[in-house]
């Protein structure tokens, strides 16, 4: 990070009186804000504000700081600003977190066509199913699947995820087939370790219920639990886009037709508009329009008499 950057964010601070306030007004995250304000004290070596419930008040040492940061600041606006051909230009490396499942059904086939249109650009991707600190990671852009996004990050709405609830033919015949929502508390329920609570969700004749499920298996990455249910080890819900290929050739079948699991939304997630980079610009307008899509990504899957 820049002490260009940090002076300007340590000065709307100041003017804006909270970490709130310089976040709106500078189109960033609170998470960002907060990150250059640290950055700055950890530079100056000295605490700069004092903190109360009810405002944000400057230390001797950011009152000197403050006034630097302002000299600081007429250097930088009094330069004149390079002309680079290649500014408007998509280049160089962007830093991509995304799910196993996600990265594997979706953003590998995404980012080959990206690098395609876009050479001079590298994309390093992050996989992993860890909620990463994207200041600290050093994260240019997490797609996430999820109802929660942090308010203190920037999210572009990309597209719904459906999910499916699905079971092996050899499970079925082996434990019998569960026809209404709430049998799935007889059976052996494959689980996913970030949902805390093995609370199924669903909606059934417009009305929204919860259903407690368990098992012998649970994980953190749902690709695990998809291939778990292939061989027979139990029920589980997955994503409609992970597991529509193995629904299709019958290594697993669609339950539950008139129970419809919670959507979930996908996002691509970011912590700050301010001096947004023309690769991660194009990179966001580029996923927009390749999960709209309906050919890549399916927002159902009709078999078994399924019903979305």
């Amino acid at each position: 990070m820049d002490r260009i950057s940090a002076a300007k964010v340590f000065i709307t601070i100041q003017e804006r009186g909270s970490l709130i306030g310089a976040a709106n007004a500078l189109g960033m995250s609170r998470a960002m804000v907060t990150r250059y304000l640290a950055l700055m004290e950890q530079w100056v070596g000295a605490r700069l504000l004092h903190r109360t419930t009810r405002k944000l008040g400057l230390t001797a040492a950011g009152e000197a700081t403050l006034e630097r940061c302002r000299r600081m600041l007429e250097v930088a606006e009094a330069m004149p600003a390079p002309t680079d051909a290649d500014s408007d230009t998509p280049h160089g490396m962007l830093r991509i977190a995304c799910s196993q499942a996600l990265g594997q059904a979706m953003l590998a086939g995404a980012m080959s066509e990206y690098l395609r249109r876009y050479p001079p650009v590298t994309i390093d991707l992050q996989i992993g199913n860890q909620i990463v600190n994207l200041v600290e990671e050093r994260i240019d852009l997490a797609i996430r699947i999820t109802n929660q996004i942090d308010p203190n990050l920037i999210a572009r709405p990309l597209a719904t995820c459906a999910s499916v609830i699905c079971a092996s033919p050899d499970y079925l015949r082996a434990n019998g087939t569960p026809r209404r929502a709430q049998e799935l508390g007889l059976h052996n329920c494959l689980t996913y370790s970030y949902f805390g609570k093995s609370l199924w969700q669903f909606e059934h004749d417009g009305q929204p219920m919860s259903v407690p499920v368990s098992g012998n298996l649970s994980a953190n990455e749902s690709v695990v639990l998809l291939q778990a249910a292939v061989q027979g080890a139990g029920i589980c819900m997955q994503p409609v886009y992970s597991a529509a290929p193995l629904l299709a050739n019958g290594q697993v079948v669609a339950l539950l037709p008139k129970y419809r699991p919670q959507d979930l939304g996908v996002y691509a997630v970011y912590a700050s508009r301010q001096q947004m980079s023309a690769t991660l610009r194009t990179l966001l307008d580029f996923l927009v329009d390749w999960f709209d899509s309906k050919a890549r990504w399916p927002d159902g899957y009709l078999a078994g008499g399924q019903d979305r």
